[in-house]
């Protein structure tokens, strides 16, 4: 091998240092940005302007005019797809994590295949397959579970051995090997031809396509997009989408409103080479290899290969600009590992001439999801961009929810994981977005094992109790930028193997969230759960109710001190929000909302309250601390602290009072635990903080207090049944579908947002249900844990998926939640999901192709188990609903 290697490096080194290659290949390049006359004049105004002309740009277009959309105008500042998308590799690839990636990679496959017949443009579509290698058992699991995401989808898939791998690529070395996944619909494509194809189409539908024509700024009045400068005059327009790839972010802050869109750009190299002797031939599979962080394609008879370093150098940190990417500097010693794992994986590339190292941007963004959706704070501004990487695969789905979401108001899938607003400001500083892309581009490769957490860019917003709480054996997990406590490591355990603890079995937290829950249940704990989205909305008259009763589905005019418990729904019925609202006084309420809820939230309501100088609405996350205290002895606390009664009879449950704890006063104590656990939140002003924790804690020592973390939460949480937003719930599923209708007050005297939809599914039945699995014959110790996204089958049919799940210490079993569909076993159409339904079927849930019986339940469990040895301890009957 080390005779090859000096080989392929010697032919480098001469490529390199030879003046006629590089005049040659430089002459080559420059051709592309000589000037040309513009023929014709900008249109002075448009319904829509798109800026950026690559893969996106062109996606966005093409669908925006197939549904029917004409009055379109994209800019491109060089020329169509000379950006990322002409360097892009060209592999379309379904094996994705995510539902969503998934959904929006098969669309885009299939699309492409049948592009070139309605555009005439040659697209270079070729299924391929693709092959993704497992070095080790763990990557193994990881593509099984990708494997059963797939099948369910009906999409081909399966995981074959390594002499199947040897027979479908003849020159990979197997020998590490311990299995791989096979998907041979995966296709190479030509990206710049995908996006002139897509152009031509749009164009043809009536879409304006100008090149060499730049952006300098978004025009916006009354926070709505009004018009956008060019470098060649003004257009007005009411939609304006930013699709300008690597410089999205400066594109955003240009204009007279910032619009964060938080992605940063890093080098990214591939290796070109001539053909080999006996040219690859052209439908020989994509080799994905994730462990030796490299791909492998065909290229013209020889191959392309290109990986994800482990020290990757961002770019264009300060902002410089460049029309047309030109190919970066090559960098041979940074690619050497990249080429040493080609080369392992390849061992038969001897005399193989390199062509060329490719050196090009690609723009990757803080959690290595894809960034679209319509900013929060500009109407009408919408972007798509941020691709890591993966743009080819994803640009036709994107393109096509973007457009959806602009012509219908909302996508036709859940795009939460990739909306915009799941950032906050905080995401967007340059020095948290260097940093963070440096860690997110190896992580294209690393094993993405549940719940792993991000190293960099952390302890960015803390609770006052972070540093009290580390000191206790804290350990940090964070969600938008807060600090959040997973569970508390006892003195003496061995710290270091804890946060090493990367895996798909049982993890070493199990007996540490275990005697938390534990005191959950006997004594009491304090969980810091500050980092909660908190709004107080207000009014001098009646407005603030009026408001609210119009955009939420529970009845919030409730005496003053009640909590209520309801959804900010869509028109559509679904949950744009879960959250409680304490009514603080006649004309002022406190909601609180889950955490990634800070930047939706607020859009959402901004966009729908009156605009009325009579009516305030303020975020007031950061001025109060969150405790919550759950547990039987939480009374005991408290009464003790408060010097009041807090029983049932004078502090009933869904209540919400003023009172001093300690020394502090002006602390609002709420009976609820999020949880269904007993106990009470308290929501203290940030000053106070550190003195509450402290006489909390002295005084319930003699009741047996210690602190508790989010895993056991959870655990409280599903076990009784609790769906949460964005893990369970989201805007495609409503109140009637969750059992939940007991939150919903249809006949409350007005009109509400969502009422309509509810009201039909009242009456025609709901063709979903959430349910609540118990895993039979599953081992806590031995077998694969479920975490979520697990396949459910019922008597052998696929019916949905898990959406959360828990081991529960009380149960003694896992608990997964998740929806059932009813699909007609002839036609496939969707049927409605009744109660006998559910309860008459077998179920199985499906972990990394294994599948484990299940017992499915519609409601919570007030005695469990009767028959098992434990039923003396195990009391749930008296649990409360939230």
């Amino acid at each position: 091998a080390a005779g090859m290697f000096l080989r392929l490096l010697s032919d480098v080194r001469w490529r390199a240092a030879n003046p006629k290659w590089r005049r040659m290949t430089c002459s080559r390049r420059s051709t592309s940005s000589t000037a040309e006359p513009h023929p014709v004049p900008l249109p002075a105004q448009a319904q829509v302007v798109i800026c950026g002309g690559g893969i996106m740009g062109t996606s966005v277009a093409y669908h925006l005019s197939k549904m029917g959309w004409k009055d379109i105008v994209l800019l491109e500042q060089g020329r169509l797809a000379a950006g990322t998308t002409r360097f892009c590799a060209g592999i379309v690839s379904t094996a994705r994590h995510a539902s969503i990636e998934l959904k929006m990679a098969d669309y885009s496959n299939k699309l492409y295949q049948r592009l070139e017949e309605e555009t005439g443009v040659k697209t270079g579509y070729v299924k391929t397959g693709s092959v993704s290698l497992a070095q080790t058992q763990d990557r193994l699991i990881s593509l099984k579970r990708i494997a059963s995401s797939l099948n369910v989808m009906g999409i081909p898939c399966e995981i074959i051995t390594p002499k199947q791998v040897a027979q479908l690529h003849p020159l990979i070395n197997i020998h590490d090997l311990v299995g791989a996944m096979h998907v041979p619909e995966d296709a190479l494509v030509s990206s710049a031809n995908v996006s002139l194809a897509l152009a031509t189409a749009a164009s043809r539908n009536g879409v304006q396509i100008h090149e060499r024509t730049s952006v300098s700024h978004v025009s916006v009045q009354k926070g709505r997009v009004t018009g956008v400068e060019t470098d060649r005059g003004q257009i007005q327009c009411q939609y304006f989408v930013n699709c300008a790839g690597q410089w999205a972010y400066e594109l955003g802050h240009s204009g007279e409103e910032p619009v964060n869109i938080p992605l940063h750009a890093c080098e990214h190299f591939y290796l070109l080479t001539h053909p080999l002797k006996e040219p690859l031939a052209s439908n020989v599979p994509t080799i994905v290899d994730p462990d030796g962080r490299i791909y492998i394609r065909n290229w013209q008879g020889g191959i392309l290969s290109g990986g994800f370093e482990k020290n990757p150098k961002p770019l264009f940190t300060e902002g410089r600009n460049q029309l047309e990417i030109q190919n970066l500097q090559e960098d041979w010693d940074h690619f050497e590992p990249l080429l040493s794992a080609l080369l392992r994986r390849m061992p038969d590339l001897e005399a193989l001439q390199i062509m060329q190292l490719v050196n090009c941007p690609e723009s990757f963004t803080p959690d290595m999801r894809c960034i679209m959706g319509e900013s929060p704070t500009v109407r009408g501004y919408f972007v798509l961009a941020g691709m890591n990487s993966a743009g080819i695969s994803y640009g036709g789905g994107a393109g096509k929810y973007l457009a959806e979401w602009m012509v219908n108001g909302y996508p036709s899938e859940n795009v939460w994981p990739l909306d915009l607003k799941r950032f906050g400001t905080l995401q967007s500083s340059r020095t948290f977005l260097r940093h963070r892309v440096m860690e997110v581009m190896p992580l294209m490769c690393d094993l993405k094992v549940p719940r792993w957490d991000f190293q960099t860019g952390r302890q960015l917003r803390t609770s006052p109790l972070y540093d009290r709480l580390d000191a206790q054996g804290a350990r940090w997990m964070e969600k938008h930028g807060f600090e959040r406590v997973k569970y508390f490591v006892p003195p003496g355990k061995d710290l270091l193997d804890l946060d090493q603890s990367k895996t798909f079995y049982k993890p070493d937290w199990f007996d540490i969230v275990g005697s938390e829950v534990k005191c959950c249940k006997e004594a009491v704990c304090v969980i810091d759960m500050s980092s909660f989205t908190k709004f107080e909305i207000s009014s001098t008259g009646d407005q603030a109710l009026e408001s609210l009763q119009y955009l939420f589905s529970n009845d919030l005019d409730v005496p003053v001190g009640h909590v209520v418990h309801t959804g900010m729904l869509n028109e559509k019925g679904g949950y744009e929000n879960d959250c409680s609202i304490a009514r603080l006084s006649k004309r002022s309420f406190f909601m609180i909302s889950p955490t990634d809820q800070q930047v939706h939230c607020w859009a959402w309501l901004k966009n729908r309250l009156p605009d009325d100088s009579n009516l305030t609405m303020e975020d007031v996350t950061w001025k109060y601390t969150a405790l919550n205290l759950i547990g039987p002895r939480a009374v005991d606390v408290l009464s003790e602290l408060s010097y009041a009664p807090m029983t049932p009879e004078h502090f009933p449950s869904l209540f919400c009072k003023e009172m001093s704890v300690g020394y502090a006063n002006g602390i609002r104590v709420m009976s609820i635990t999020h949880t269904g656990e007993p106990g009470f939140m308290l929501y203290i002003p940030i000053e106070y903080a550190l003195h509450v924790y402290n006489e909390v804690m002295n005084m319930g020592q003699k009741y047996g207090i210690r602190n508790a973390g989010y895993y056991a939460l959870r655990s409280l949480r599903i076990e009784k049944f609790f769906a949460f937003w964005g893990q369970d719930l989201d805007a495609f599923t409503t109140p009637m579908e969750c059992g939940r209708e007991f939150q919903v007050k249809l006949e409350k005297g007005m009109e509400f947002v969502g009422q309509e939809a509810l009201l039909e599914q009242k009456q025609n039945g709901v063709y979903k249900r959430f349910t609540m699995f118990i895993l039979e014959d599953h081992d806590t110790d031995t077998d694969l844990w479920p975490w979520w996204g697990e396949p459910i089958f019922r008597n052998g049919r696929y019916v949905g998926k898990t959406t959360s799940s828990a081991y529960s210490y009380t149960l003694e079993r896992h608990v997964c939640l998740g929806f059932v569909q009813h699909f007609d076993e002839k036609t496939g159409e969707e049927l409605v999901v009744t109660t006998d339904f559910i309860n008459q079927g077998e179920y199985e849930i499906d972990i990394a192709g294994q599948r484990f019986q299940a017992k499915a339940k519609l409601y919570p469990f007030s005695s469990l188990f009767t028959h098992r040895r434990r039923k003396d301890e195990v009391e749930l009957s008296g649990y409360q609903r939230e």
